[in-house]
């Protein structure tokens, strides 16, 4: 078994990328949840036996050199699994009026606990990872048409740059234990239906 305490680069580094070229690569294959862990024990794709024992403020990327060894040419290195998240911005609301922020932003929240979808809000950008499949997420957003609001997917990889850890683990840690939506198995044409009833109720409420 070997203990990695330290993270010796990542292999997008030019430094690894060289030296990665004629090396005996070992994987460790990490899903969104286990990611976030410091201390954990797996085993690579290969069979090796590792204890990984990291600090606290240490947080484990896509790519980074856990083990090394130079005679060998030996290198193990985490390849970590991250879902697609939606990346709805803000920015644009703030130029609307207070009455119309307000309601917004009650009514983005509203829609978004109604399908139990967690978030991370981040300045002016709410982070929603995809515990659904991407077309009911975007069958419901437009199904909305929140004003001054703009949403896209960008991949997990690339969002998580911008997250501090306990943000990561909001996001990413237990994505998959989460409630899907009051409409677990239904087809996106009859979520967006089942959001189009919750918006036209809601109308009536004001």
């Amino acid at each position: 078994m070997k203990v990695i305490e330290t993270l010796l680069g990542n292999m997008s580094d030019p430094v690894w990328t060289s030296r990665l070229e004629n090396a005996r690569i070992e994987v460790l294959s990490l899903d969104q949840w286990q990611a976030q862990k410091n201390r954990f024990r797996l085993k690579t794709d290969g069979g090796i036996d590792l204890a990984v024992s990291l600090e606290r403020n240490i947080h484990l990327h896509d790519g980074d050199i856990l083990f090394w060894d130079n005679a060998t040419r030996l290198a193990i290195i985490a390849r970590i699994h991250l879902k697609d998240v939606m990346v709805i911005r803000l920015d644009r609301l703030l130029s609307k009026s207070p009455e119309v922020l307000g309601r917004t932003c009650l009514e983005l929240g509203h829609a978004l606990g109604n399908q139990h979808w967690p978030a991370v809000v981040k300045g002016t950008t709410v982070y929603v990872p995809l515990t659904v499949n991407q077309q009911v997420m975007n069958s419901v957003m437009k199904t909305h048409a929140f004003e001054g609001i703009t949403y896209g997917f960008e991949p997990g990889g690339r969002v998580i740059a911008y997250l501090s850890p306990h943000e990561s683990r909001r996001l990413f840690g237990g994505a998959d234990s989460v409630p899907h939506s009051h409409v677990h198995t239904h087809e996106a044409g009859h979520d967006a239906e089942h959001s189009h009833e919750f918006e036209h109720s809601h109308k009536h409420d004001h």
